[in-house]
Order: structure tokens, then sequence, then C-alpha cells
């Protein structure tokens, strides 16, 4: 029997893929999900945490998904960001950010991989017009005059009219469509894990810039903290292989006291640090999004959110292309998707490129001067409040789903 040809193909069962079949499926397209993973998501605590902007939680909600993730949600209430050096007391010039400057709320919550994935992972089983298929990684595709196949491991094929790759930084999508990448390694791995702390932290983020990369502190529920360590590769590569209790003194000097003593929760995990930038967003019948189309620094914490603004920009370019009635996967319509995401993608690279290079240095003249920055945006209430929707994700051309 002939296989039938879906509206869109979405290769990469993370976080960008689901979250954008399930926006395609309210739209009335019909997708075929394929993700590499056997199994579903497991319910057990492993450390991973997602800092997601308010923009990025209006857009879950409006898929149906925030409910599900809500109660396990913690709010991020306030921000700040210092300058320092291990085992010394921060610069006096911060950065403090209140949500109580804006009216929308808090600016975002952090939300544990466990229940992200395993709430999206429900509401796709729910879903009629989606179609997934796991453990079946693509091996081949063919891009045709009106559509694209792509080939699976036990060699069954699938049709749809559009493809799209979700399928992270190596995107197998990308290169078999010819899209080159730029890329830039830091020299930087970050060493993630989730730790216990004695005092409250109410809510608040902390970003300590240190001469060897930043240190993100980011509230989870209860007295625990996710930690985003940027280290030099070879300093991070000896920290996870340190037993617990080796690798807790050696975090104590960089965490500090604040919280009182802290403990270690779950595992570890290190990510190498690059910038990666696909040359194209698009190929005939082909877009990327997430990852597949730009991986950055994890610096702002806005990876994610870059990858759920591509959803929305690109479920709200086909919602539109299907009531017209064009082919989602023609140029005109992957034109308009990828003129809506190159400016915002290449404004966050130069970004989170020029803080990594500005902040993670020892330079005398270069702290002085970015201590004084700091603490000049700190005394101008505008700035500061420009900065806190910047991190809410409230800026620019947003797509509908995240209005």
């Amino acid at each position: 029997m002939e296989q039938p040809i879906h509206d869109a193909i979405i290769v990469g069962g993370g976080l960008a893929g689901p979250a954008l079949a399930l926006a395609l499926a309210q739209e009335g397209l019909s997708v075929a999900i394929v993700d590499a993973r056997p199994e579903r998501a497991s319910q057990q605590f492993d450390g991973r945490a997602y800092a997601l902007a308010l923009a990025s939680r209006r857009l879950l909600a409006n898929i149906g998904v925030w409910d599900h993730v809500a109660n396990h949600a913690q709010p991020i209430l306030a921000i700040k960001v210092a300058d320092g050096r291990p085992g010394e007391v921060p610069s006096a010039l911060h950065l403090a950010f209140d949500h109580a400057e804006i009216e929308e709320g808090p600016m975002g919550h952090m939300v544990e991989d466990r229940y992200l994935r395993a709430a999206l992972d429900e509401a796709l089983a729910a879903e009629g017009r989606v179609t997934t298929l796991r453990g079946q990684p693509v091996v081949a595709q063919e891009i045709g005059a009106d559509f694209a196949t792509v080939t699976l491991a036990e060699g069954a094929q699938i049709r749809g009219r559009l493809l799209i790759g979700a399928d992270g930084r190596g995107s197998g999508t990308a290169q078999r469509a010819g899209i080159g990448r730029q890329v830039r390694d830091y020299g930087q791995t970050a060493v993630v894990c989730a730790v216990t702390h004695e005092k409250p932290h109410r809510g608040t983020a902390y970003q300590l810039f240190l001469p060897s990369g930043p240190l993100a502190i980011l509230p989870l529920s209860g007295n625990r903290s996710s930690i985003v360590w940027s280290e030099r590769t070879e300093r991070a590569t000896a920290l996870l292989a340190m037993d617990d209790a080796t690798f807790l003194a050696a975090l104590r000097p960089v965490f500090g006291s604040f919280l009182g003593g802290i403990g270690l929760e779950g595992p570890r995990f290190g990510y190498p640090l690059n910038l990666s930038l696909a040359k194209s967003f698009t190929a005939p019948r082909v877009a990327l999004v997430g990852d597949a189309a730009h991986g950055v620094h994890p610096i702002a914490g806005q990876g994610l959110n870059a990858g759920l603004r591509d959803v929305g920009a690109l479920a709200e370019v086909l919602s539109e292309a299907h009531g017209r009635g064009e082919d989602p996967g023609g140029a005109p319509v992957l034109d308009r998707y990828a003129r809506w995401r190159r400016f915002d993608t290449a404004t966050l690279a130069v970004a989170t490129d020029g803080f990594n290079r500005l902040f993670s240095n020892d330079s005398r003249i270069l702290r002085a001067t970015r201590d004084l920055g700091l603490g000049l945006v700190n005394r101008i209430p505008p700035l500061r409040r420009a900065f806190i929707r910047e991190a809410a994700g409230l800026t620019g051309d947003l797509p509908r789903l995240m209005r």
C-alpha cells in the first residue's frame, strides 16, 4: 500500500521537534516525527533543567503543554550578574534584575528535563494528526519536485511535503541537504549538574563571570539549584572524572557560601561548547529549527528559547501558507521563515560570542571596563528594564504563539 504524504516530516525528538509537531498539528497539518530514541522520557531526576523565558512559557501554554509542567516549575523572580574569581567575593559593581520591574510577571521558569520531555511525549501520544516513529534513525533523504522522502534504519520510507531538521548541532538533515556550518570552538566544556543547599534561593538566578568561563546557578523547586559551570575543557574533563566528594570540594570555592552548605544531587554531564551556525536555515523542501539551525554559548541561557522562537515562527508561516493553499515546502514559504529568523539568530550569536570573549578572561583592563558597564546598566532603570524584557524573551518580532 502506498504511504501517505504528510504535510511535514520532523527529524529529531528532543524538545524543539515535538513542540513544533504539536504546533503544526493544532493548525491542521499532518505531521510525522522521527525520534531516534527508543524510549519515552524517564521520570528519574538526572540534574538537567532549562531556563524557559516568559515568551517560551507562553508558547508551551498555547500548544497545551505548560499545564502539565507548571506544578514542577520554579519561577525566576530575580537575576544577579557579577564578575569574580574563585574564592573571592564578587565585584561590588553588579547587575540585578527584579521581575517586579515589568508588568508581565516572572521573567521565566526553570523546568527539569524529565518533566518537560514527559509532557511533550504525552501530548504527542494524544495528538491524532501526529505520527511518532521511535527508535528509527534516518539514514537517507531524497528531495523530489513535490515531496521529500526519508529512509529509516530498517528500510521503511516516509514521505512529506516539507522535511524539518530538529536533530541538533550535528544535524544529519542539514548535512544531507548540503547545508554547511560555521563552527567556532571555545575550548570550553559546560559541566552541568544539580545541587542541594541549606538556604532558600528565593527564586534568584545567579550568573558569575569567572576568568575561565561563566558559572550559572539557576533555581529549581525546593532548596535546589541547577549548575552550568563553563570551564576550559582540560579542567572540565578533570571535574567530570572526580568522585562526588572531590567534585564538591572543587565547586565550593567557586559556588560560594551564600546558600549555605551544598550537596550533589544526580549525575554530572559535560557539553563541549562552540558556536555552530547553519549557513542557511532552508534548502529545497528543507527547514532547520533549534540547534540544527544555531547552537550558541549557554552564557545567557537562550539556546532552547531561541529554538522555540524558531518553532513559533515556522508554525506561523506554515499555518498561513496552509490557509492559503500554498505548498508548505515551496520556496516562497521557506523564504519567509528564513527571513524572519535570520536577523534575530545572528544578533543572538554575536551577543553570546561577544559576552563570552569579554568575560572569559582575567585582563585587569577588561575587568574594570565590564564591571563599570554592569554597574552603569544597574543604575539606569529604563536600560535595566530593557534588559529584563530581553531576558524574558519579549523583544523583537514575536511569533503569535509567544504573544
